[in-house]
């Protein structure tokens, strides 16, 4: 019997640290008007994290569950009563083709930048070729989270590595009220995957890598390879319980696999190549669908030339501009191939002697 390792868990905070903490988040002088009023949401919200009231509002899991009496978060079952509703209508015959558009770049006007990237107006392009196929396009922009208000992708726990059942479908560690771990955005944006039936991410490359935004969602997406839908089987997050299950066989389901899917990737210098690898490589591994050599672009945009001008050498691209689209048009063919029974992806017909 393997046994469940403690120690590394920092300390709780104490009354006043905590207050400190709080407050940080009521710098402006303008709040000292209301500063009783904030006094006493304070102490409301110590009593929660002293109490660990992660999800306050729950409801009996009901049937179908293998605890039908256990509490579940109120936020959790409505998030997978979308997904498997979504679910349903993606895999109707005669629900239209859709593609998720995932525009990776961190930049926008709207923050600090101050300009617009390459990657949204590559995504555009895209988008607008999909329209074309009379395939709807749903463009997910990754760069809100730097520049809308208390909008957030929490980072990932990494629960799986505990044991898997511990990891849910969807991801029930957020919200966590107790933390103040709120403003999770990743409900919607697993909603979104799911009603897809191609992906298509657009990044640029930031040092070597994928930009933070893009990073952050792929790291939450683990609970859709492998991931337990019924918290109620582990009693929420009871780690002994989940790695009994495990133990036990698990078959690690791919909530998302026979999707389609394309990767665009550009830089300036460096690195293009090991960030397509790496996505291409991750996509595969949870079951989508590879759209072949015109599926997948890594491109330099403007090599070694100044930032100031990235966009006048995007104009001057217009080559770079039609891979793109070639990106979009052999997704589009994928996604209409895969649903008319004309393609069959080797993955659906065998089986991992080592699933994991």
């Amino acid at each position: 019997m393997t046994s469940v390792r403690k120690g590394q868990a920092p300390p709780r905070l104490e009354r006043d640290e905590f207050r400190r903490k709080f407050m940080d988040g009521f710098f402006d002088p303008a709040y000292q008007q209301v500063s009783g009023e904030l006094a006493k949401v304070e102490e409301v919200a110590w009593q929660a994290y002293q109490d660990k009231r992660k999800a306050p509002r729950t409801v009996k899991a009901g049937a179908g569950f293998a605890d039908p009496g256990y509490d579940l978060s109120i936020e959790w079952k409505a998030a997978r009563d979308r997904l498997l509703a979504a679910e349903l209508h993606q895999k109707k015959a005669d629900t239209p083709h859709r593609v998720l558009l995932v525009n990776a770049s961190a930049r926008n006007d709207g923050s600090c930048p101050g300009e617009m990237s390459k990657t949204w107006r590559l995504t555009k392009i895209a988008r607008d070729t999909l329209s074309e196929y009379g395939i709807e396009a749903d463009l997910l922009d990754l760069s809100r989270l730097t520049s809308d208000y208390d909008r957030h992708i929490h980072p990932c726990k990494a629960c799986a590595s505990t044991a898997m059942p511990l990891c849910h479908w969807p991801c029930s560690c957020y919200p966590n009220h107790a933390e103040r771990q709120t403003g999770d955005w990743m409900n919607e944006i697993y909603e979104r995957w799911v009603a897809a039936h191609g992906i298509i991410i657009l990044t640029p490359v930031y040092w070597y890598q994928t930009p933070s935004t893009l990073k952050l969602m792929i790291d939450r997406l683990v609970c859709a390879d492998g991931g337990n839908p019924d918290p109620s089987s582990t009693q929420g997050k009871d780690a002994e319980k989940a790695k009994e299950m495990e133990l036990a066989g698990w078959d690690y389901p791919k909530h998302l696999a026979g999707r389609a899917f394309g990767v665009v990737v550009h830089g300036d210098v460096a690195g293009i190549e090991g960030t397509r690898r790496s996505l291409t490589d991750w996509l595969n591994w949870m079951g989508l669908v590879d759209s072949g050599s015109f599926g997948t672009l890594d491109r330099f945009i403007g090599y070694y030339e100044s930032y100031a001008e990235s966009h006048e050498a995007l104009d001057r691209d217009t080559n770079v501009q039609e891979e793109v689209r070639n990106v979009a048009r052999a997704v589009a063919l994928t996604v209409q191939d895969l649903r008319a029974g004309r393609v069959v992806p080797p993955s659906a017909k065998l089986e991992a002697p080592r699933p994991k």
